[in-house]
């Protein structure tokens, strides 16, 4: 019996669409399932730290107020007024000469230290030293003269005496001994005469030698040359009246004289008196405060600004404070002792709070602050000495309140 052909049911092959899908490859599931899980992970983390550090991203600045940390001398604590002034020497002098002529020796400039009665300059002499030799020649023809009268005076004196003696024997007329009197007195008379021009001429002598010294430009006294006003060639006069002239050669001070002189408003005198104890500081050397005290305070007003003069003596002084240098006075209460050791870094003593047995701050950094360690010395005034945690010029929260925080956002008030 011939065999039939089989069919093929092709309805076998059809792709059924609504069947589960299932994947040949499990590791593919599996490394799906774990990147899940990691995403989840990093989500969280990144949701933690946002809302830990929400509040100083998001949330407005807290208004605070700020503190410096600065610099402090400890006496500043103590101080009841401040006055500017400059530094001035009590004693000082522009030095010329009281003759005229032509400077040809300068012996000093700026700096120089000189002593009393040293010179430092000389004027042309030529003149002066041949007027000096011209009476020193009239002196000894004086003497000469003086010598010559003498002589005459002991021959008169001779014979006036001798005829004398024979008048008494009358041996001579009383003519005689009239006419040897006369004579007598004469020769007397000029010697007198000659031993006044004696005098005269060491007189002149001492007169032309005072205008040789005149040449000679000597110091007043021990100082410092500040200034050099004339140069070699220069003619000088005693009062520089004439076209092209000048008086000085030099100005000089004693620097052993240097105060401060400052002015202090009428309103403030009341807190000033003499012995009062200062302390004084110089633009030039902010690293250096001087001790001082009160020397005097001058017995009038200046109207136009409504100050009176107060000078300081400098107790203690070195080569860098010089005449006419800008310095400011701290008036002390009476018992304050000037302390020299030099400023110490202080920080507001409202600023610091204690922290887990600590002393911390909070310092202000940009818009936000960070809680900050602090090791404290003694108290500076209305502040505490900073041995470590800051440094001179930082910003820090003073009296912070509690709700402060690490790390948030804070804004300074005007």
């Amino acid at each position: 019996m011939p065999l039939e052909p089989q069919k093929t049911d092709l309805n076998a092959l059809r792709i059924k669409r609504d069947a589960p899908a299932q994947s040949s490859n499990p590791q593919r599931r599996a490394g799906r399932a774990s990147k899940t899980v990691i995403y989840v992970v990093v989500a969280a983390i990144i949701l933690a730290v946002l809302f830990y550090f929400g509040q100083g991203l998001f949330s407005s600045p807290e208004p605070v107020e700020a503190g410096v940390v600065s610099m402090t001398y400890p006496s500043q604590a103590n101080s009841v007024l401040t006055a500017s002034g400059y530094a001035v020497a009590s004693r000082k002098a522009a030095v010329g000469s009281k003759g005229t002529g032509r400077l040809v020796w300068l012996g000093v400039e700026e700096g120089s230290l000189v002593k009393a009665n040293e010179i430092i300059g000389r004027l042309e002499d030529a003149d002066v030293l041949a007027a000096v030799a011209q009476v020193e020649a009239s002196l000894n023809a004086a003497k000469a003269t003086l010598e010559n009268a003498r002589a005459g005076l002991e021959n008169a004196d001779s014979t006036y005496h001798r005829e004398a003696a024979l008048y008494k024997k009358q041996l001579v007329a009383s003519a005689d001994i009239v006419n040897a009197e006369s004579v007598f007195k004469q020769a007397q008379s000029l010697v007198n005469t000659d031993e006044a021009n004696v005098q005269l001429a060491q007189r002149t002598i001492e007169a032309a030698q005072v205008q040789v010294e005149f040449t000679n430009i000597r110091a007043p006294f021990d100082g410092t040359v500040l200034t050099k006003d004339a140069d070699v060639g220069d003619v000088m006069t005693p009062f520089g009246a004439a076209a092209g002239s000048k008086a000085d050669i030099v100005s000089l001070a004693d620097m052993s004289s240097l105060d401060a002189e400052v002015d202090v408003s009428e309103s403030n005198l009341e807190q000033v008196h003499v012995g009062q104890p200062c302390e004084i500081s110089l633009d030039a050397v902010p690293e250096k405060r001087y001790r001082g005290v009160v020397h005097m305070i001058v017995p009038t007003a200046d109207r136009t600004k409504a100050t009176v003069l107060t000078k300081v003596d400098f107790l203690d002084r070195d080569a860098r404070v010089l005449p006419e240098m800008s310095l400011k006075v701290q008036f002390l209460k009476d018992s304050t002792e000037v302390d020299s050791s030099g400023p110490k870094l202080t920080v507001p003593a409202a600023a610091v709070v204690s922290k887990d047995g600590k002393k911390m701050v909070f310092l202000i950094q940009g818009d936000q602050i960070t809680e900050t360690p602090v090791t404290l010395g003694e108290a500076v005034g209305n502040g505490l000495e900073v041995k470590s945690g800051l440094k001179d010029g930082d910003k820090v929260v003073l009296s912070p309140a509690d709700k402060l925080k690490n790390g948030m956002k804070v804004k300074v008030g005007e």
